[in-house]
């Protein structure tokens, strides 16, 4: 993430928290009087971005109502499967992963701690 969208974002923050409507020219005043230097099309983007979001609810949401993301990668679109179709699908690729390694070993005619 770049100084200029950290700028824009906790402008945004600053000016919801205070009740402030968050608009391109309010998100440049705070940018101004923190003495940063961004570059001049985010604050117009994060206005356009914020302007029918509800940021303190947004906030206080976060991460609520959606699954954890598999340790394997992301979920797929649909929503994350029922754990008893799950499982079985991976402890297949283990199994193949396991009898890959085996075969690769067996090729060399010796294993690694032979």
């Amino acid at each position: 993430m770049s100084i200029s969208e950290l700028a824009c974002i906790y402008s945004a923050l600053i000016l919801n928290d205070n009740e402030v409507m968050v608009m391109e020219d309010k998100i440049n005043d705070l940018i101004k009087a923190a003495g940063v230097n961004v570059e001049p099309l985010w604050p117009g983007l994060f206005a356009k971005a914020l302007n029918d979001i509800n940021i303190a609810s947004l906030i206080c949401n976060l991460g609520v109502g959606r699954p954890a993301p598999a340790a394997g990668g992301a979920a797929p679109a649909g929503g994350a499967a029922p754990a008893s179709t799950a499982a079985p699908a991976e402890e297949k690729k283990e199994e193949t992963k396991k009898e890959e390694s085996k075969e690769s070993d067996d090729d060399m005619g010796f294993g690694l701690f032979d």
